[in-house]
């Protein structure tokens, strides 16, 4: 069974159409890549999924069901801003997690933030912006979730934050897990995806296996992704 799946979906605010008659199959077990501008519907497409937001038109099924306070429970979301409350020590933020996560493996996190010396009693408003990205990147990939959304993970932060983010994903999530990472910086994140999506005005003009659309343009995901959205 897919783990998303997509039938026509339409998201309109106002007279402003965000997302026109999306149609997509994600299967479970596979990092895909969301590629696209700013403004080209990729946080309106994680909202939708995550039931943050209600189609227009058109239906949206997770695992095989409606979005739902069931289905939400199953998904592990990381925005594109700080989320956390802010005067929350590190420590507590962990015992918020165990407390509303039934997934959540504190282990896991703790031994993460132990690598990165992390202290876990400074609150989160003390951190810097660097290291409050890898705490919310660590806290959603220490749950053994069936989805995970991450919005744009590694927008504003340093090369080396970067590295982290990525080896951080791919070496803790669940590999019977579907992953959709949203991103304009497909350089970075292009080793890992399996597939890609890239949408431009809130329409799909490709969806494709990374290796079969490098040998088919004889290019990188990178240099294609510039090629379709050059100016």
């Amino acid at each position: 069974m897919a783990a998303i799946v997509c039938n026509n979906l339409t998201k309109r605010y106002g007279k402003t159409t965000a997302l026109q008659n999306v149609n997509l199959s994600l299967e479970p077990g596979r990092i895909i890549g969301l590629a696209g501008p700013n403004g080209s519907g990729k946080t309106t497409l994680i909202k939708l999924i995550q039931r943050m937001l209600v189609p227009t038109q058109g239906q949206i099924m997770i695992n095989g069901s409606e979005p739902s306070p069931e289905t939400k429970a199953h998904i592990a979301y990381l925005p594109d801003r700080d989320f956390l409350p802010d005067w929350m020590k590190v420590c507590a933020l962990m015992d918020l997690y165990g407390k509303y996560y039934g997934d959540f493996d504190r282990a896991s996190a703790e031994q993460m933030l132990a690598n990165l010396a992390i202290d876990t009693t400074q609150t989160f408003k003390k951190l810097s912006k660097g290291t409050r990205e890898k705490v919310q990147l660590i806290l959603t990939m220490s749950r053994k979730a069936e989805v995970y959304l991450l919005d744009e993970p590694i927008a504003g932060v340093d090369p080396a934050a970067r590295d982290y983010i990525i080896r951080t994903i791919i070496s803790n999530y669940n590999p019977e897990a579907l992953v959709l990472i949203s991103t304009h910086l497909i350089a970075d994140i292009e080793a890992v995806l399996d597939e890609v999506i890239f949408l431009k005005q809130g329409q799909i003009v490709l969806h494709e296996n990374t290796d079969d659309l490098r040998t088919r343009v004889n290019m990188s995901v990178d240099e294609y992704f510039r090629e379709v959205f050059k100016c």
